[in-house]
């Protein structure tokens, strides 16, 4: 497991991604690679399936992350109101069932939004993951946690 975290208060513009200061976990094995100060993650389909130490008869057809993300959010001070949605995006696209939105009664009212997905990584691909700002306008965000379980490698039977 893999976490990376951003505690202190960022203002994200609409379409940016939340930028993660921290990795308390840090992926030590090359799974999830951080592009420092972009926001992104690299994640790696790479996968050998083990059947008694050979790959025979087997064929892998990727690697799946459960990808965890956590945060408070807001719209800042003096912002105009209206509804804040953050989804987790593969490869620049919003996973429509990763969308959180929430609307607040006033500006400087925090939420907490999370979410939880398995992304499937292809066999030997890598797949950029990012937290985005959906919304139209700014956003502040708090206390941001994502968090990368590289579950296991799926193998298909070859006959």
């Amino acid at each position: 497991m893999a976490e990376y975290t951003a505690v202190a208060s960022q203002i994200i513009q609409p379409n940016d991604y939340v930028i993660f200061t921290a990795a308390p976990v840090p992926c030590t094995k090359g799974y999830v690679v951080p592009r420092l100060g972009s926001g992104l993650f690299q994640l790696s389909g790479l996968g050998v399936p083990r059947m008694g130490g050979c790959a025979c008869n087997r064929r892998v057809l990727g690697v799946n992350y459960d990808v965890d993300f956590g945060a408070n959010v807001a719209i800042p001070e003096g912002g105009t109101v209206e509804p804040i949605s953050v989804a987790i995006s593969l490869g620049g696209t919003a996973i429509p069932s990763s969308i959180m939105t929430v609307t607040p009664a006033a500006a400087g009212d925090f939420f907490n939004i999370s979410r939880d997905i398995t992304a499937q990584i292809v066999a030997g691909c890598c797949q950029t993951v990012a937290v985005q700002n959906l919304s139209t306008v700014p956003i502040e965000m708090v206390d941001a946690s994502i968090n990368f379980d590289r579950e296991g490698v799926s193998v298909l039977g070859v006959m």
